[in-house]
């Protein structure tokens, strides 16, 4: 299938997940028909998906970026032994801060071939990187805030975001991109999912502002209600509906069915449940990967349900492409 710019897409080089869980075009897991949440959650031994930092810089000052703590960023030689050591998590996120920072990142994408791998990025080093990425991630997942003034203010230049997302569109990478939802970006939003649609995205994900970091400066007012995000989910549905939009929807909102859902390694090794509302700075330690496999500190992750409830769908807004022209609700 080509890309809008002709370019032919190149499929990734993941492994097919096993199992009673799918990972499919939305770039998103669902279970399989006739599968039980609970029932998976019971045998579960290793989380669904892990998002490990491979450093905390970046070029963008995103007004409501968590990353305020500066440390190191791990050795390849420190990577490898994580790598090992998340022996049954089925996707990594490669994250940041900025990822595609990190000069040697195509090093470390090869590093992590046997996993599913998403990407979180900026895009503005995607002419770097692209081609030694192509084949071997499933997803980039770039973070938009809709149109150009609506991003350059939340967070950063929108020119260099899209000519990085053209780079990885010509090297035939899948492509979902990220909202941060304020009061103030709800207008913008149907034209991130407009943006989305003409790029071939396969999801729009939205998601609520946390309080850390620069959020904390945010007005009050930039913080929605849940009641007000579902309104707001309700509304680009229906609009999705009327235009045909093809990219799945997603939106999270911070309750106590998303709370601790993400599994957070830092760069420096330590896993942590995030975001835990009495944790400090959201965080809630559970080990380090550096020192034990995942499936150690799973047993000790208070979590579970709500992790495998949020990236299987069930605890989020979500809505599908059927691709008979009409949307399906979850």
């Amino acid at each position: 299938m080509p890309t809008i710019l002709g370019t032919p897409v190149v499929p990734p080089r993941n492994p097919e997940t096993t199992g009673p869980v799918v990972f499919g075009a939305g770039h998103h897991f669902a279970l399989k028909p006739g599968e039980s949440l609970d029932d998976l959650v019971a045998a579960s031994k290793a989380p669904l998906s892990v998002i490990l930092q491979v450093t905390k810089r970046c070029n963008f000052d995103c007004s409501f970026c968590s990353e305020t703590l500066q440390l190191p960023d791990p050795t390849l030689a420190q990577l490898d032994t994580i790598r090992g050591n998340l022996a049954g998590a089925q996707r990594v996120f490669l994250s940041g801060g900025e990822p595609l920072l990190r000069r040697d990142f195509g090093d470390i994408v090869d590093m992590y071939q046997g996993f599913i791998l998403g990407i979180p990025t900026n895009a503005t080093r995607g002419l770097q990187h692209a081609q030694r990425m192509a084949g071997k991630v499933a997803y980039v997942n770039v973070g938009l805030e809709g149109p150009r003034s609506t991003t350059n203010r939340v967070r950063g230049d929108y020119d260099e975001v899209m000519a990085g997302v053209r780079a990885f569109q010509q090297a035939g990478i899948p492509l979902s991109l990220s909202a941060v939802v304020y009061r103030s970006t709800l207008d913008a939003l149907p034209f991130t999912c407009q943006i989305a649609d003409v790029l071939g995205a396969g999801k729009v994900k939205m998601i609520l502002p946390l309080r850390k970091g620069n959020a904390l400066d945010l007005a009050e007012n930039e913080f929605i209600t849940e009641a007000e995000a579902n309104q707001t989910f309700d509304r680009l549905t229906n609009l999705r509906m009327v235009h045909d939009w093809r990219p799945a929807l997603r939106m999270t909102v911070w309750n106590e069915h998303t709370e601790g859902h993400m599994i957070l390694v830092e760069v420096n090794g330590n896993a942590s449940a995030w975001p835990v509302y009495d944790g400090k700075d959201l965080l809630e330690p559970l080990g380090n990967v550096l020192e034990e496999p995942i499936t150690q500190i799973w047993q000790r992750y208070r979590f579970k349900r709500n992790h495998y409830a949020k990236y299987l769908g069930a605890s989020i807004k979500t809505v599908e492409h059927t691709g008979a022209g009409d949307a399906q609700l979850h």
